[in-house]
């Protein structure tokens, strides 16, 4: 897809995969809006991005708070028109059994994660469809098809969002507008940076760079298709979870409980 000349928005680019898309897009010679809580991050990667001849605008915004969401939106359209595409990317999780969390750690990544795609979705979507054109970009998780011990609050806030971009593509179609998760495997950023990580190992071997989830929200951003997986081979895992749930989800559920069980001895 050419996005040269095309309006982005980015959520949760002051760091991590949110940072490396909204620069991959500046250098495909899309204009770009980043948003995020910290302001002085989100001009630093401004800065990056406007080496490539682009118009870039810094928004800061928790887009937990649907106030803060309408006021970006506002600047958004004031200062860079229609908005082409939208990347919902910003999320996070705290990691600890149900029991052990609070009520408001549980609805803090579902009020982040999930709710605050719903309202930047809400604001940015009935121009797209006024238009019959742009595209969403959700960015989920593999979370989102696999529930497991640890940090169950963020799987369901990841299983809501690909359940409501499920019906929304239903609606979507033959309007011109599209939506599409990407759901990767753990992804070597500051998202295991929060102290309920402390003593876990951040990552595997397995675990992907920013940039190349950046890579596939690109292709997400032009694709007709409903979720990509990164990497696609999880297609398959995902697969055998739901054709074979009686032998997938105890041994998921085990591995997982093994290493919740490690942190606390």
């Amino acid at each position: 897809m050419e996005f040269r000349g095309k309006n982005v928005v980015v959520t949760g680019a002051s760091s991590g995969i949110g940072r490396e898309v909204a620069i991959l897009f500046a250098q495909k010679g899309a204009n770009v809006a980043v948003a995020a809580r910290r302001l002085d991050r989100l001009q630093q990667v401004c800065a990056k991005m406007e080496r490539h001849g682009v118009a870039t605008l810094a928004c800061k915004c928790d887009v937990s708070d649907k106030l803060q969401v309408s006021k970006m939106y506002e600047m958004v359209s004031d200062e860079m028109g229609p908005v082409d595409i939208l990347v919902n990317n910003a999320g996070f999780a705290i990691y600890g059994t149900v029991s052990e969390l609070t009520i408001d750690d549980i609805e803090s990544q579902m009020a982040t994660n999930y709710l605050g795609m719903t309202y930047c979705t809400k604001y940015f979507l009935p121009g797209m469809l006024q238009r019959q054109s742009g595209h969403i970009v959700n960015v989920a998780s593999a979370a989102a098809s696999f529930g497991l011990p640890g940090i169950a609050s963020y799987c369901a806030s990841k299983f809501a969002m690909l359940g409501f971009s499920e019906g929304l593509h239903h609606e979507l179609h033959g309007t011109g507008v599209g939506v599409t998760v990407v759901s990767p495997i753990m992804v070597r950023t500051d998202f295991f940076d929060h102290q309920s990580f402390t003593g876990m190992p951040k990552y595997s071997p397995f675990s992907l760079s920013a940039n190349t989830v950046a890579s596939a929200i690109l292709r997400a951003a032009g694709s007709p298709r409903l979720e990509i997986m990164v990497p696609q081979i999880v297609r398959g895992a995902v697969w055998c979870k739901h054709t074979f749930p009686f032998i997938v989800n105890p041994a998921m559920g085990s591995a997982f409980q093994k290493k919740l069980n490690a942190t606390r001895e």
